[in-house]
């Protein structure tokens, strides 16, 4: 298999939320999801005029934004 096949079928592996699926699991606004995506701090893929956001990014943003309050 080619590293062009190989990325394919990885690709076929990464299951994509719309903005408000990310908003609802996050529970923020939709509007907080796109200024994560506009900053960076959130990849995103842009799908014609809307955004898609791979779940796996969406967790490992949330992994990172834990902190220790106690």
């Amino acid at each position: 298999m080619s590293a062009k096949e190989n990325d394919r079928t990885g690709l076929t592996q990464v299951q994509f939320l719309t903005v408000a699926e990310v908003a609802a699991m996050m529970r923020v606004s939709k509007m907080t999801v796109y200024r994560l995506v506009h900053s960076g701090e959130l990849p995103a893929v842009r799908v014609g005029k809307s955004f898609r956001v791979p779940e796996k990014a969406v967790h490992a943003y949330l992994e990172n934004a834990y902190f220790d309050a106690g």
